[in-house]
């Protein structure tokens, strides 16, 4: 790191140039597209523009090198950390100083924060931890950190392990599901002649050359609607599969996200930032009524009479995260359900109360839905997800819910 000094003049071969260059090193490690071409025109923009004021040079750098309208929080962050080593010194300085406790509130960590810290400091640690002894385990009878993590529970796992799920949720391998349309496509080895495409061959040879053109079904990924239940039981679980919806954004098009509580809220335009920490700080900013109560009829009601011709068409899959524990009388919720089930292909419920053995649905909310769905699964751990992924991609669904339903009917005539 390194002050712009009033003194330092934009030498070729100064200090200016080789910040530049491990300030654009630590963009690249903080996910933006940054490449050599673009280091050699940032230090000639600056050889050319000189350093005046600061923002002078902070713009000077931000019209080379921010090709992206998502790239500008990260590059904001990182300019303001890289190019202040004084503010760092005096943080630091506090921090160790004995003084009273600061009771004022802390400031909100700004979007892109922690990835930029994260990039700038990499490879810094401290040099006694090179005089640390080494101890070796044998580790041949146990279970890697990997795989016990994968299947630990969302709801029990700490801070750290909550960043390292967060980190291999974005790695999983998402759902290839299609379904056939009733377009077409040019395909040289399809069945079909397209009659259309053959004509515009023949007329640019006069008609004296015809060639038939050949076509096929064209298949699309279906449209993904998520219905999230954030009540105060299903917050720590609905948080984890944001990062899962936020991947799907980006990797699928047509994915809508609804979260539901007392009201509704659509979260689609949130989660379509690249930035993963600016779209949960978003959606975390839009939504009211998080960690509240459940009005799980009401909201699928709303959702049904505004939504559901705008987002349920071309067989569109929906997958529904709640526990069903329905706050409100849940005698309109079988009608709901039943519009919402005949309203898309496929209906996949995901309960996190699945995780208990002894599981049965006894609630009557529960029983309300369970008639209405195509498939219950689990959703607390990372192998769930994995399982979830697995069963988009086949048209069939592994999960039938008929035995919760038998199970269902047993409980209704057990008192409790």
């Amino acid at each position: 790191m390194a002050d712009i000094a009033a003194h330092d003049t934009a030498k070729p071969d100064g200090r200016i140039a080789d910040n530049i260059v491990y300030f654009a090193r630590t963009l690249r490690k903080a996910g933006m597209r940054v490449g050599p071409a673009s280091v050699v025109d940032a230090i000639d923009a600056v050889l050319t523009a000189g350093i005046g004021t600061r923002d002078d040079f902070y713009w000077t750098l931000h019209a080379v090198l921010v090709k992206r309208r998502e790239d500008r929080p990260v590059f904001d962050e990182a300019f303001r950390l890289f190019w202040r080593s004084r503010e760092l010194i005096e943080k630091l300085l506090a921090m160790f100083s004995p003084v009273a406790p600061d009771t004022r509130e802390r400031e909100k960590q700004r979007a892109a924060e922690s990835r930029v810290a994260n990039a700038l400091f990499a490879g810094q640690e401290s040099r006694r931890e090179d005089e640390v002894p080494q101890i070796d385990i044998d580790a041949r009878f146990t279970v890697s950190g990997r795989e016990v993590l994968r299947g630990k529970d969302f709801a029990q796992m700490t801070a750290d392990e909550l960043a390292d799920a967060r980190r291999a949720i974005a790695e999983l391998s998402l759902p290839v599901d299609k379904v056939r349309t009733r377009r077409f496509r040019p395909d040289p080895r399809g069945r079909r002649v397209d009659p259309r495409a053959t004509m515009r061959s023949a007329l640019r040879t006069g008609g004296d050359l015809i060639i038939p053109r050949f076509r096929s079904v064209r298949s699309v990924q279906p449209p993904l609607v998520v219905l999230a239940d954030i009540s105060g039981s299903m917050s720590q679980y609905t948080r984890i599969f944001l990062h899962f919806m936020h991947a799907l954004s980006e990797k699928r098009r047509r994915v809508h996200t609804f979260v539901f509580g007392t009201r509704l809220t659509n979260l689609t335009r949130q989660l379509r930032h690249r930035d993963p920490d600016e779209a949960l700080e978003q959606a975390s900013a839009a939504v009211e009524d998080w960690s509240g109560g459940t009005r799980i009829g009401d909201t699928l009601h709303e959702f049904n009479r505004v939504w559901s011709r705008r987002v349920l068409s071309q067989g569109a899959v929906v997958l529904l995260i709640t526990d069903g524990l329905e706050r409100d009388d849940p005698e309109g919720l079988d009608a709901e359900m039943e519009r919402l089930h005949k309203s898309c292909r496929r209906l996949v419920w995901l309960n996190p109360l699945l995780r208990f053995d002894g599981f049965e649905p006894r609630a009557r909310g529960v029983q309300a839905m369970l008639p209405h769905v195509d498939e219950l699964r689990a959703v607390h751990s990372l192998d769930a997800l994995s399982d979830l992924c697995a069963s988009l991609s086949d048209a069939h669904g592994s999960a039938d819910p008929s035995r919760w339903r038998g199970l269902g009917n047993r409980a209704a005539a057990t008192p409790y």
